[in-house]
């Protein structure tokens, strides 16, 4: 297990570590506010010393919106931790399960993932002596709730973070505006807090996101996502053609499918570490009074395809994943195809990100996408109910560029070291 180096805890991480001595009077701790602040790895090491001190032989939770995103954000680094200090951490993959052992006294973490409501079911039947959330702004309200009932063990406290959301949200609502009442000490982070980072990644997060997100992940606030969604959106500096003489170095298709909604689909070319998307095609059943057939929208590929001289086996389709038949009738015909995820708010922020960044480009040709991108709103109904979620309009080469970002662009960008 790899070994880590500790650098000087700030004052809000001391606190993390030590609120349940300095605070006896406190059920839980709340630690949210901007990304990289420290937040994470403070809380998890505390709540681990905590359980080591004051309890022998008890079984703990720790949760994440999944088992693997909980192992990489947080069970990686805090088991190398607990093993340079001199811990002996032994770890049950098979059962979901931590076994600590330090000094005489073992306890047992039994990991979780709160995805959606039926994650409700994984903790039930099971006592536990405390409970730590990573990211509980992602969980389901109903989640929560069966997991904090199932802390039964006399002392037993809870340790929430997370990055805000909107000012709605249940969490928000229910623990953070009552804190008080909860006897929830709250503890506010920026990544000033966090004394690993230097000034210049503090710059380079700083950069990359925009809007909505820049106001929750850097600045820390609970701000309702509305109006327009790519408000980054600057046709002066983002439409940009793909320069005489330029030879991409790689093409893809990304493809939003629809039957009297718009089916849409764009060339993306890769040229000097920027995306240029260089052409589109878009046809809207409703506007046009018609819907076209699978057989008829795979003509339409076929002729794009050979207007910008593509090879169907070399360039393949990131594909609306739910077009399943349209995938058939593709493959039917030789074209190579993926499947794309299709992790809105995810894919939104990481689109924002690359358009800020100087990774995305539009020609002028685009003149569709131009449009959706000053339509393309977010749903002040819903943020009234405490969710984020764009209105279903106007979002269809939205969603296909979105597929792109997520699909193929993000994904080389981290592993080249330049997307964290």
């Amino acid at each position: 297990m790899a070994m880590i180096s500790f650098t000087p805890f700030s004052s809000k991480q001391l606190t993390t570590l030590n609120w349940w001595r300095s605070e006896p009077q406190m059920q839980a701790i709340i630690c949210d506010g901007a990304v990289r602040s420290g937040k994470t790895f403070s809380m998890s090491l505390g709540y681990v010393f905590w359980s080591m001190i004051m309890f022998d032989g008890q079984q703990f939770g720790i949760a994440g919106k999944t088992i693997g995103s909980l192992r990489r954000n947080v069970i990686r680094p805090l088991t190398g931790a607990l093993s340079t200090i001199g811990m002996s951490v032994i770890d049950h993959r098979s059962d979901n399960m931590i076994e600590v052992a330090f000094d005489g006294v073992t306890n047992y973490f039994y990991l979780f993932g709160g995805k959606d409501e039926s994650s409700q079911d994984l903790v039930q039947g099971i006592t536990l002596a405390g409970f730590f959330f990573d990211e509980v702004a992602l969980m389901p309200e109903s989640f929560v709730n069966q997991a904090t009932a199932r802390v039964s063990v006399e002392g037993g406290r809870f340790w929430f973070n997370c990055n805000p959301a909107g000012p709605y949200h249940w969490f928000k609502q229910q623990w953070i505006d009552e804190a008080d009442q909860k006897k929830a000490l709250r503890v506010h982070f920026t990544m000033r807090d966090n004394p690993s980072l230097t000034a210049d990644v503090i710059d380079r997060y700083e950069h990359l996101y925009s809007g909505v997100f820049y106001k929750r992940y850097i600045q820390g606030l609970w701000v309702m996502a509305d109006g327009i969604i790519y408000s980054n959106f600057d046709e002066t500096t983002m439409v940009k053609e793909l320069p005489d003489g330029a030879v991409p170095d790689e093409s893809w298709v990304s493809c939003d499918y629809g039957t009297m909604n718009a089916t849409t689909f764009a060339l993306w070319q890769h040229w000097d570490n920027a995306w240029y998307c260089t052409d589109e095609f878009y046809h809207s059943g409703r506007e046009a009074g018609h819907q076209r057939t699978d057989a008829q929208y795979a003509d339409n590929m076929e002729e794009f395809y050979q207007h910008n001289g593509l090879d169907k086996k070399s360039v393949r389709i990131i594909l609306d994943p739910s077009a399943k038949s349209f995938r058939t009738e593709l493959r039917q015909r030789g074209f190579s195809t993926r499947h794309a995820r299709n992790n809105v708010l995810d894919g939104i922020r990481e689109m924002m990100t690359l358009m800020s960044n100087g990774v995305m480009y539009w020609s002028k040709k685009c003149v569709n996408t131009f449009k959706e991108f000053n339509s393309y709103m977010w749903d002040e109904k819903a943020a009234d109910r405490g969710e984020d979620k764009p209105i279903k309009q106007n979002d269809h080469a939205m969603d296909r560029d979105r597929y792109m970002a997520e699909m193929v662009i993000v994904p080389r960008m981290r592993h080249d070291g330049f997307y964290d």
